[in-house]
């Protein structure tokens, strides 16, 4: 194949044609975490001035297509100049200006008008605004050490650069970074991204659950596919909505993405008080994903007692598949079933008749939390810790002599099948679990279960590392923390998990927040009060950052010595405070 971009070589259009190998075309990689879809062709350059030309690109399978224009806005010989790769292994230097239309303006532009400078004008003014928006919401400094200061400031740009805003799109995986997985959101928005949206910027974590509540309707297919005659099971891989899952046992089997999706509503909403995007919205998802777990799950009897299960299912470790009652997943659902019946009773705080519409009443919220009450949680006695699934800790553990670094990640090397006869975990899952419900664990059990899983885990997810610093910078063994955080990020700059080719990490960005906001600074938000716990780590002198917590900005600084927080704009919150296990009262930073 070839195809001819059009380039300014010294104020003069110039076409130059290039090839691409057909294998580059059409070999997909072994790797599931790559792409398997080729890459655009530009089907049609036309010249409609010396000055400007069009590209009409068009996807090879779907025939989706986009129009280009690229023209000269100043004099010749200030060109931008680009080096790319074809996967020809040869370097093409592109030399290009690119002009950026008004919005709204129609898919034709008249040869004979000039370029309205004002509008790279106006985009730059746009641009300017909207970052510093964002900083001063969310900056985040941190002292001793300013590359990794740099790093943070870019993982943050690229997330609020890849984040969806119109509730119909959302955040790819690579973000818009590289192609590997194709575009598709998994369950990463809602753990992992989505958590930085909804304490720094609510309006665009609102417009990121919409899009999960436009895809409802496919939800509801979903479940009826697997035979669940009642509720919704939201896609785990997916764009529009429907499963694109090519493996079923690791991918479609996450039935958590549900409880996953309800958490994040929940949280949304715990700090935000909006009650509108509740009645909406945001109940008919959590209560869609309730009736799931009441109709997918089975009573078992044990002894005088009964409990309610969930078989068959595949938790956020994918090297292992297919087990009964794995903890993170019932755990995560006893909080969805929990969710439904809080968000019932505020809906009707300001509403009676709220419930009506969604064909429910007060015997359907006791079910739901007799559910709750009843959901089982395993556990094993032995090692007096949460066990991660049923089977899990029976199992032989992975042959050493198998663990050497060529092997990794294993999921390259080794069958699926025989990855799942192993104790042996790709990621944080359990632990996700006692990262998210911090108030469930004592210190010493919490203790016992990091220490366990992690001598099971490969952190060959790279949604890993980020969980493992946060505990352990709770547990008081900052120093780990501090190295489990440094891979975290940094992991795309020195390409850690060795595909960053294929595009960044971007669960895994939002994780580097997390590590210092969730695990430094000890933050949560439980029964209405912010808590703050001071687990800065030697190698950094200070930790800086801000939030918004309901309408106000708070500026949390982290010292060797002190902790403070105060409120640098709107006004004084309603939520308690508390630092370093003291309620506190908060001020506002005088200007």
């Amino acid at each position: 194949m070839a195809f001819s971009p059009a380039i300014m070589l010294g104020g003069l259009v110039v076409n130059k044609t290039i090839a691409v190998p057909a294998e580059a075309e059409s070999l997909p990689s072994a790797d599931p975490r790559k792409t398997r879809l080729a890459g655009l062709p530009i089907c049609e350059t036309t010249f409609m001035a010396k000055d400007l030309q069009q590209y009409h690109v068009k996807t090879r399978q779907t025939k989706q297509s986009v129009t280009i224009y690229l023209g000269m806005l100043t004099t010749p010989g200030s060109l931008l100049r680009q080096p790319v790769d074809l996967s020809d292994h040869t370097t093409h230097h592109l030399s290009y200006e690119v002009y950026v239309g008004e919005m709204g303006q129609q898919n034709t532009i008249d040869p004979a008008l000039p370029f309205p400078a004002t509008a790279l004008t106006a985009l730059l003014a746009d641009s300017r605004d909207f970052w510093q928006d964002v900083w001063q919401r969310s900056e985040v400094t941190v002292g001793g050490n300013d590359e990794l200061d740099l790093a943070i400031h870019y993982n943050l740009f690229q997330l609020n650069q890849a984040a969806g805003r119109d509730g119909r799109t959302n955040i790819a995986a690579k973000g818009l970074s590289g192609s590997g997985y194709e575009g598709h959101y998994f369950w990463d928005t809602e753990m992992y991204m989505l958590p930085y949206f909804i304490y720094t910027n609510q309006p665009m974590a609102r417009q990121l659950l919409v899009y999960r509540y436009q895809t409802l309707p496919q939800a509801r297919q979903r479940a009826r596919t697997l035979g669940v005659d009642q509720g919704a099971l939201f896609a785990w891989r997916t764009i529009n909505g429907e499963e694109a899952s090519a493996y079923f046992p690791a991918g479609t089997a996450q039935y958590h993405i549900d409880a996953d999706i309800a958490y994040a509503v929940g949280k949304y909403y715990e700090i935000t008080r909006d009650i509108d995007f509740i009645k909406q919205c945001g109940f008919e998802m959590v209560l869609e994903t309730a009736h799931f777990w009441e109709a997918f799950g089975s009573w078992h009897q044990v002894g005088t007692s009964q409990r309610f299960e969930f078989h068959t299912v595949t938790g956020p470790d994918e090297y292992t598949a297919l087990v009964n009652n794995n903890y993170y997943t019932n755990r995560l659902a006893k909080h969805n079933f929990e969710l439904v019946t809080y968000l019932a009773q505020e809906i009707l705080k300001v509403d009676p008749n709220g419930l009506t519409k969604f064909g429910i009443d007060a015997t359907d919220i006791d079910a739901f939390q007799n559910l709750a009450e009843h959901v089982y949680l395993p556990y094993s006695t032995e090692q007096q810790i949460n066990a991660q699934d049923d089977s899990f800790l029976s199992k032989p553990r992975w042959p050493v002599a198998q663990s050497t670094p060529e092997n990794f990640p294993l999921l390259l090397h080794y069958h699926p099948l025989t990855i799942y006869r192993y104790q042996v975990a790709k990621q944080a899952d359990t632990l996700l679990a006692d990262y998210l419900f911090p108030e469930d664990l004592s210190p010493e059990q919490l203790q016992r279960e990091y220490h366990y899983y992690e001598g099971m885990t490969t952190h060959d997810s790279s949604l890993s590392r980020s969980i493992f610093s946060i505990l352990a910078a709770r547990m008081g063994d900052v120093e780990k923390g501090y190295r489990y955080f440094m891979d975290t990020a940094q992991m795309d700059l020195v390409n850690l998990q060795k595909n960053t080719a294929d595009g960044l990490h971007l669960a895994n960005l939002g994780g580097s927040w997390l590590a210092l906001v969730a695990g430094f600074s000890g933050f949560y938000v439980q029964d209405e009060v912010v808590h703050f716990t001071n687990h800065l780590p030697s190698e950094l002198t200070q930790l800086t950052y801000r939030m918004k917590i309901a309408e106000s900005v708070l500026e949390i600084k982290l010292t060797a010595t002190e902790t403070t927080v105060v409120v640098i704009s709107g006004p004084i919150p309603t939520y308690g405070v508390s630092v370093n296990g003291q309620l506190i009262s908060l001020a506002k930073k005088v200007r």
